[in-house]
């Protein structure tokens, strides 16, 4: 038996989930109770079965040009980024290492991809922050 809170919506109905044998499809069979909506159930299977993540992470700016650098001592020497979907929690540490690893130019707005269908799974990164120089 598993303690989950849902967090599909604002109430944060406090579920449990009984696993029971496999079914046809291979998947467990799951027992869920405490949800107040359909939400509830589909976030507990989705949690138990193949839980996934949203990614927030950090890239390298490739270059900061001299007179920027000059001008601030703050200029910025990392991107925010995030997925824009769920990955699923077992790959995360991968896409942290590719994330890590790319670098970006300038100039950069919010919502750009910087990464593409990651590895074929439909999984983009993209910017949480507009840099310009």
């Amino acid at each position: 038996m598993k303690n989950l809170t849902c967090i599909s919506c604002p109430i944060g109905c406090s579920l449990t989930v009984e696993e029971g044998p496999p079914g046809e499809d291979g998947l467990p069979v799951l027992n869920i109770s405490g949800n107040r909506c359909p939400r509830g159930a589909a976030y507990a299977r989705e949690e138990i079965c193949s839980p996934k993540r949203i990614v927030t992470a950090t890239c390298l700016i490739d270059t900061v040009p001299e007179d920027v650098k000059k001008r601030s001592l703050y200029a910025p020497r990392r991107l925010p980024v995030k997925s824009a979907v769920a990955c699923p929690k077992d790959k995360i540490d991968e896409l942290l290492s590719d994330i890590y690893k790319t670098g970006v130019k300038l100039p950069v707005k919010t919502g750009d991809r910087i990464i593409t269908n990651w590895k074929g799974m439909g999984i983009d990164v993209v910017a949480v922050r507009s840099i310009e120089y």
